[in-house]
């Protein structure tokens, strides 16, 4: 069984940072990348950064500068940290992961940021 589990979350002003990580467990093999998903209430789950096995890396336009996405492939674990927040950033973030046959992810971490 495959187990992603995510910390790391919570509240903070604006301007401020926080450090999300998540650790996958279980049976995987051929990782192609982690990533870091979020997502608000009726809205669709959106990509914020992933990191490929080849060590590629990618964001979203509206974190490019103030996120970056780091964490070792082999171990299974991925961290976003996250600087000058801004309320937009406010969601729940959920830590993915995906081989050549599935799909996988955590059960989400809140973010809040206040203005």
């Amino acid at each position: 069984q495959v187990e992603l589990v995510e910390s790391g979350g919570g509240l903070v002003q604006a301007g401020g940072s926080l450090r999300l990580s998540c650790a996958a467990s279980g049976n995987i093999s051929g990782i192609k990348g982690m990533a870091w998903y979020r997502q608000a209430p009726a809205r669709l789950r959106a990509l914020v950064a992933e990191m490929y096995a080849n060590d590629r890396r990618d964001y979203a336009d509206s974190v490019k500068g103030r996120f970056t996405i780091s964490g070792d492939i082999a171990q299974k674990t991925v961290h976003l940290q996250m600087n000058n927040l801004k309320p937009e950033d406010t969601d729940i973030y959920y830590c993915n992961l995906w081989d050549s046959e599935h799909n996988y992810w955590g059960q989400g971490t809140q973010v809040t940021v206040s203005s």
